[in-house]
């Protein structure tokens, strides 16, 4: 049995793992299922009595989701939490986000659960309409990922009029500074004197994206309902009233992704399917590459293990390199070559005179 002390378990979790996936800190998850206090959990961790996934964990900082990890205290399996999922219809000016400083309405704050609730993606405090909260992350994860493709269906209020020749650029797609964005379908459901409701279906859900692709066409989101989710439908729910998923619906929300409980296929993710996948390309071995000898002459070629390497301190020339270390057999030859070059040491004969400059001119007469 191994003791893991890696250094990822101690990473900050980014905004996606706080908010989309039920990962909490090993000892909160351990006191929520009754085994002690917070204290007396951290010192079960710190003397290596809890496991996760059949390793020791002996970090304070880990983070595990105690819906698909395996967890064990002295040997004993921790009991997995219920996986519950409600439908909220959320009103205006309530937070998709299990973390606000600011102590502001919160999505979760609306369904009394004892489970850890966290909402399926997001509706910005201005939209309302149609959220899914859960315990379940994995599900959660592959009902927001955009390479799943599970539609969300929006009824938008805008000012003004458009035209369907302008709508048609939603669709066609616009740049913005954080990448691509385009909706799946528009269709313009009526129009009223001042303004016109909209049917816009997303197949992702990236922040404010109904409202800056309207925006960048000319026309201001007046109102914006999510009404439907994949297989669900909002219907006749009450703004602030919630209800918990049929297992008819439950069953449906499996089914919207492909696979579920699998990793995606590459037909899936929006790739080619055809070839080899990446990973029997990188685990197979490469063929070794025929030398010259082989491929121009019957001889049988010569391993590798026969050729002798050149020794890398080995000159390539008599001559040596600018900045090159000298071996003791080229000193000699240094000094020599150098002998010539050095200034003559001063005799007796000539010591003290002054180097001859030429004989100065003669003096004319006046």
């Amino acid at each position: 049995m191994t003791v893991r002390r890696s250094d990822s378990q101690n990473r900050k979790p980014n905004r996606t793992d706080r908010d989309t996936v039920n990962v909490e800190r090993l000892q909160k998850v351990l006191a929520a299922a009754g085994i002690g206090s917070r204290r007396e959990c951290e010192e079960l961790i710190l003397e290596g009595r809890v496991e996760v996934d059949g390793e020791i964990v002996q970090a304070l900082g880990t983070r595990v989701d105690p819906m698909s990890q395996r967890i064990r205290v002295d040997g004993t399996m921790l009991p997995t939490p219920k996986r519950v999922y409600y439908m909220l219809n959320k009103p205006t000016g309530v937070l998709c986000t299990n973390n606000d400083p600011s102590g502001r309405a919160r999505a979760v704050d609306l369904i009394r659960s004892n489970e850890r609730l966290f909402t399926v993606g997001r509706l910005d405090q201005a939209s309302e309409g149609l959220i899914l909260l859960t315990n379940d992350g994995e599900l959660a994860n592959r009902l927001t990922h955009p390479r799943y493709g599970v539609e969300k269906v929006y009824r938008v209020r805008v000012a003004g009029a458009p035209e369907l020749a302008v709508l048609g650029k939603l669709k066609k797609g616009i740049h913005f500074a954080d990448g691509f964005a385009k909706v799946s379908d528009v269709k313009i459901k009526s129009r009223l004197k001042q303004s016109t409701d909209l049917e816009i279906v997303l197949n992702e859900g990236r922040n404010r994206e109904i409202r800056r692709l309207l925006a960048r066409i000319g026309h201001k989101v007046l109102s914006l309902t999510r009404i439907a989710m994949g297989p669900l439908r909002l219907a006749d729910l009450p703004s602030g009233a919630h209800r918990a998923l049929t297992r008819d619906e439950i069953k449906a929300l499996r089914n919207a992704v492909p696979e579920f409980g699998k990793e995606p296929s590459r037909a899936a993710s929006g790739r080619s399917s055809s070839g080899r996948s990446r990973s029997s390309r990188a685990s197979a071995k490469p063929k070794p590459r025929p030398s010259a000898q082989a491929k121009f002459s019957d001889s049988p070629a010569k391993t590798s293990g026969s050729i002798k390497p050149k020794p890398r301190d080995q000159p390539l020339s008599n001559q040596p390199k600018s900045g090159a270390i000298l071996g003791g057999d080229e000193v000699p030859e240094m000094k020599k070559a150098n002998k010539s070059s050095r200034p003559k040491k001063a005799t007796s004969r000539n010591f003290g005179k002054r180097p001859s400059r030429g004989k100065p001119p003669k003096k004319g007469r006046r």
